[in-house]
């Protein structure tokens, strides 16, 4: 199962990019572990200074504005 982190403060474009996973995930039949984090001090952990951030396996593969569905498809069949 992937653990997969939306980096942000809760903006529509965090709330938006975690949505778009989730539907990603579900159409392709894979078990995720979503998580919203919107502590700073967390997020600064991840180095991620724009957000939305994405980590996927305790590594990011995004940080600012909305992702496309391609990337979005790619890291949920990783």
């Amino acid at each position: 199962m992937k653990n997969i982190k939306v980096l942000g403060s809760g903006c529509k474009n965090c709330e938006t990019t975690a949505n778009l996973i989730k539907i990603a995930a579900e159409q392709a039949g894979v078990a995720i572990e979503l998580e919203k984090v919107t502590d700073i001090a967390e997020i600064m952990r991840f180095g991620v200074m724009s957000t939305p951030g994405v980590v996927v396996d305790g590594k990011v593969v995004h940080a600012g504005g909305l992702p496309g569905p391609d990337m979005v498809r790619q890291w949920v069949g990783e």
